[in-house]
């Protein structure tokens, strides 16, 4: 069975960015997007959900490594200063390249 590359772009970000993110990846190319409410701690603390401005969300995004890129360049200068953002780009290998 063939498989195609493609990039997975994951962001663990504030749930405030949550519409904001999805008209990026829209305007930046992505075909679609899946979105978690996520709890977490790291160097910074802990981000527990027990109220609604310290909810978390990780945004997963498929795509080609051009879209990638320019997102994850749009949101480590657009975001990133402002925001609590972790960003991990991955390769992945998918079977229907059209979707992404």
């Amino acid at each position: 069975m063939p498989t195609h590359a493609r990039q997975l772009l994951v962001i663990i970000t504030e749930a405030a960015l949550e519409k904001n993110l999805i008209k990026a990846a829209r305007q930046h190319g992505a075909q679609g997007y899946t979105i978690y409410d996520v709890r977490g701690g790291g160097q910074h603390g802990t981000r527990e959900d027990s109220w609604e401005a310290d909810r978390s969300i990780e945004m997963k995004v498929i795509c080609t490594q051009e879209v990638a890129q320019q997102l994850s360049q749009y949101i480590l200068t657009t975001y990133c200063p402002h925001y609590s953002v972790s960003m991990f780009i991955a390769e992945v290998s998918v079977l229907r390249p059209e979707k992404y």
